[in-house]
């Protein structure tokens, strides 16, 4: 009797197996594409934190713009700015991918200098209606240690080839022609950045320029200006973009993947580690610092 009853369990679990698996090959057959993992996706490419490189960002970019699965992007924005460099790269690449495929920007807590210039192409900007947003400007910080290192007995001599090669030394003051060159500097750098928004957001170069004296708006300031173009939350910023993609029903996401993690990252957090990173940048780089946010 225990045997039969045992016999009659096992083959109940049987049929349950044989059951499951017509039922999962049933939909493979009916949605291979979404049953293995490769229907249409939104990518999600973020920018977090100072913004001290971009090579992370353009390879995330290029491969999802390759990506036949993806329909759209996401360009998720949670950063203050960083270096000029870095965040043209990323506004030049958006550019090239929205040839491609749509891209929506969705501003988090703060997408202000920098980070506002990086993300500034995209095909559709939103922001919350608290977001920090904005702060069009360059700034420049420099050091002038000479009477510290006298306080402790330090003596620093500086070899230099060429008058100005030395601009921004900490143990010397900033001599007016130093100074003139760099602010030359900034506001060439200060007017691609007008330039370039103009340009991406479409307005007139002169109402950029008006708004360009380094102010930070609300999202909802922003949205009336005409730096923002909706409103909503990192959930309304994916339906967009699915829908701009074509996407009907759920719209599913997909990350970058994970890449080795270092130590600096695993003591620190990744937020923290890679503003360290940005602090060991040659100095003095011109960066998109709004005051308040460093």
């Amino acid at each position: 009797m225990r045997r039969q009853l045992r016999t009659g369990v096992g083959l109940a679990m049987v049929v349950a197996v044989l059951c499951a698996f017509g039922a999962t090959t049933a939909q493979a057959f009916w949605n291979p594409a979404e049953f293995f993992g490769f229907g249409d996706r939104v990518a999600v490419v973020e920018i977090t934190g100072l913004i001290s490189t971009s090579s992370e960002i353009l390879e995330n970019l290029k491969t999802f713009r390759e990506d036949p699965r993806v329909r759209a992007i996401v360009l998720r924005v949670n950063s203050p700015g960083g270096v000029v460099g870095p965040s043209q790269e990323i506004m030049k690449e958006v550019e090239r991918t929205k040839k491609v495929k749509k891209v929506v920007a969705s501003f988090g807590s703060m997408a202000t200098s920098g980070g506002y210039y990086a993300a500034c192409a995209a095909d559709v900007i939103m922001a919350n209606p608290g977001t920090a947003t904005g702060s069009i400007g360059v700034i420049l910080k420099l050091a002038n240690l000479e009477e510290l290192a006298k306080k402790v007995g330090v003596d620093v001599y500086s070899l230099k080839s060429g008058a100005l090669k030395d601009i921004g030394d900490p143990f010397q003051p900033l001599t007016p022609e130093g100074r003139k060159v760099l602010q030359e500097l900034l506001d060439d750098i200060h007017e691609q950045f007008i330039r370039d928004v103009a340009q991406n957001r479409q307005l007139p170069l002169e109402k950029v320029r008006t708004l360009a004296d380094g102010r930070i708006f609300t999202g909802e300031q922003a949205k009336k200006l005409g730096l923002v173009d909706a409103l909503g939350n990192f959930n309304d910023a994916v339906e967009q973009a699915g829908r701009l993609g074509g996407i009907k029903g759920t719209v599913k996401t997909v990350y970058p993947e994970k890449k080795g993690i270092s130590l600096l990252s695993l003591l620190l957090g990744q937020d923290i580690s890679k503003n360290l990173e940005a602090l060991t940048l040659p100095y003095p780089e011109p960066a998109f610092l709004p005051p308040g946010f460093h």
